[in-house]
């Protein structure tokens, strides 16, 4: 009976050909890790002009299901030929042209830059000193977070996928500033990444012997995150929102662990029951038993995003604990899910819940 379940289930899909322009960064291997075990995802081209022409096991030593696929340079009248939806694993910037031109030969598109993650184009523009060429395509994007923007994303054709921290502080906060639970101000953000989240540099300040037995800030009152933080809890709070954003490096891999400090408006008890109701569909969402603290450990290897509450009485501040992968509920992960909205599929197709605890 089962065996007859998943066919019926299978048999109402269909496999979606996608590309990952920008496939050698940490998110788009990770994206072709996590397509490995998707049953309606599957890779049809990947790009890289610095290892054009060698494979994912030349390069990476790669021995999974897309071992033998080719890195190609990434010329447009090719990949629209070949796929349905397109993964921009590219700079701010750049990944502009790259929707533009896909969008314009009807590929979907789900970016993980910051190019379309602002409704105010000036404050994109002053955040990341670019200039939009495609202004347009910013009314038409849907922010990527997944749990808000679920029957949005549904009819999307280019999702702007958030960014890791923004990920881990607004899916707490926003629930709570819409129902008017907490206070506008202050919102005080005190994040931990681990070094993933910098991306694939060779700079000195992320090498082993610089990381390693160390913990530091960075970034303090100029992070690029902070802008997009205050733009989303601003369209749900429906006054602007200003907030402190502090971010820090630390010697791992992958995990955020965000500290969030507000003012309740009601007894914590109150604040965790909402949020546990407010998730109780969602799969990748654990509001975890108030007092409990949630670990970078339990959530690392997966698309879970795990919340704990907490409040100082007697000082009378509300303390918010987010923790997730960055790599996957903040970057790649999330972008499937999206994907499978996209396309109709179970949202939690192809996604892992089972932590790499070692």
């Amino acid at each position: 009976m089962q065996e007859e379940d998943n066919n019926t289930l299978n048999a109402k899909f269909f496999v979606v050909k996608v590309a990952i322009i920008g496939a050698t960064g940490y998110t788009g291997l990770e994206l072709i890790r996590l397509a490995e075990n998707h049953p309606y995802l599957d890779i049809s081209l990947i790009t890289s002009r610095e290892k054009a022409g060698k494979s994912l096991k030349e390069v990476f030593n790669w021995s999974g299901r897309y071992a033998n696929l080719i890195l190609e340079e990434p010329i447009i009248e090719k990949i629209t030929n070949e796929v349905e939806l397109a993964f921009l694993c590219v700079p701010s910037g750049e990944a502009q042209k790259f929707a533009y031109a896909f969008l314009e030969k009807e590929i979907k598109v789900i970016d993980f830059s910051a190019d379309f993650r602002f409704k105010n184009i000036q404050t994109y523009e002053n955040t990341y000193n670019i200039k939009h060429a495609y202004p347009e395509l910013c009314e038409k994007a849907v922010y990527g977070l997944t749990e808000i923007f679920r029957e949005e994303i549904k009819k999307a054709d280019l999702v702007a996928n958030p960014g890791c921290y923004p990920t881990s502080v607004l899916l707490p906060l926003i629930p709570l500033i819409k129902n008017k639970l907490i206070e506008k101000d202050p919102i005080i953000v005190d994040s931990k990444s681990g070094t993933s989240g910098a991306g694939r540099k060779s700079e000195n300040y992320y090498s082993f012997c610089e990381v390693n037995e160390d913990f530091k800030a960075y970034k303090i009152a100029s992070h690029r995150h902070t802008p997009e933080i205050e733009e989303k809890l601003s369209l749900f709070s429906g006054e602007q929102i200003k907030s402190i954003f502090t971010p820090h490096l630390l010697p791992m891999n992958r995990g955020i662990f965000s500290t969030i400090y507000v003012k309740f408006k009601v007894e914590a008890e109150r604040i965790h029951k909402f949020l546990k109701e407010f998730y109780k569909e969602s799969p990748f969402i654990e509001v975890v038993p108030i007092g409990e603290i949630p670990r970078i450990a339990e959530v690392k290897g997966t698309n879970l995003c795990k919340i704990g509450i907490f409040e100082d009485k007697k000082r009378g501040w509300g303390i918010i604990v987010s923790v997730m992968d960055n790599l996957i509920k903040g970057a790649s992960g999330q972008a499937i899910q999206n994907f499978n909205l996209m396309f109709g599929f179970p949202e939690d197709t192809g996604l892992p819940k089972t932590p790499l605890f070692v």
